[in-house]
């Protein structure tokens, strides 16, 4: 969730410090709640009479703790800033064999990754076309 935050910042401002506080900044509440979430479940655990229970719950609670504040919170961003640019480098041979995925739709509606200039022409030709077949 952080990493896909600060990755779409990147790409849309080419900047990695802004990135990865923008991604940090909007992501914290998030993380937070469903860390807190999470271990409030887990350490209702504890409350069991099984003694296996007690150590499962406890042990989740706390590296679900640890993930979402130290991890997640401290040293991700430290090393991504820490790495700059290199965060997003990636060999040739590994850029070509991985598929171009594009969720959000960003590189079409902005033009950028060598998106198709056609793409809004096709789907509005769709549409009208859809629309042209209903009223007939």
């Amino acid at each position: 969730f952080l990493l896909s935050r600060v990755k779409e910042e990147y790409d849309r401002t080419g900047d990695n410090e802004l990135a990865v506080a923008d991604g940090l900044a909007n992501t914290a509440r998030v993380i937070t709640a469903a860390a807190a979430i999470m271990v409030f479940v887990f350490g209702s655990f504890v409350l069991e009479p099984d003694r296996s229970i007690k150590m499962f719950g406890f042990g989740l609670a706390v590296a679900v703790f640890l993930d979402a504040t130290i991890v997640r919170m401290l040293l991700v961003p430290a090393t991504m800033e820490l790495l700059g640019d290199r965060n997003w480098w990636l060999p040739r041979w590994l850029e070509r064999l991985l598929p171009k995925i594009d969720v959000e739709g960003s590189s079409h509606a902005e033009g950028k990754d060598g998106a198709d200039p056609d793409f809004e022409l096709e789907v509005e030709a769709v549409l009208s076309d859809d629309a042209g077949a209903r009223k007939r």
